[in-house]
């Protein structure tokens, strides 16, 4: 069986506190995607960590920006920047935030459970 979804018009929307949200599309053969808008002044270990309860990311992404930049801080590692038509793949154990006044915009297939309370 095929499937389809638009992401404006997602299954979910997970937001972050204040900064930002994650469109969740999850398609009947269990593949699931998101579209993560990150505003200004997003940081994970703000906005996120509340909603994850773990001290770090532990979410493993992989995925592809379309706008905007982030960095991204491994727990043991050094950090780096993402930028526009960058494809990421980003292991568990991490910290990010938004960098600059340019929302930072990601697909995102590692979302499953991404900002989702437990």
């Amino acid at each position: 069986m095929s499937d389809k979804q638009n992401i404006d018009a997602p299954h979910e929307r997970r937001p972050f506190q204040a900064n930002g949200h994650m469109d969740v599309i999850t398609l009947d053969g269990g593949f699931t995607m998101g579209r993560g808008v990150f505003e200004a002044g997003w940081r994970w270990s703000n906005d996120v960590k509340p909603i994850a309860g773990t001290d770090s990311c532990q979410v493993h992404h992989t995925g592809f920006c379309l706008s905007g930049r982030m960095t991204v801080k491994p727990d043991d590692g050094e950090e780096f920047s993402i930028e526009p038509g960058d494809v990421l793949d980003i292991d568990p154990g991490h910290d990010a935030w938004t960098v600059g006044d340019e929302p930072c915009v990601l697909i995102d297939t590692g979302v499953a459970a991404y900002a989702k309370p437990s």
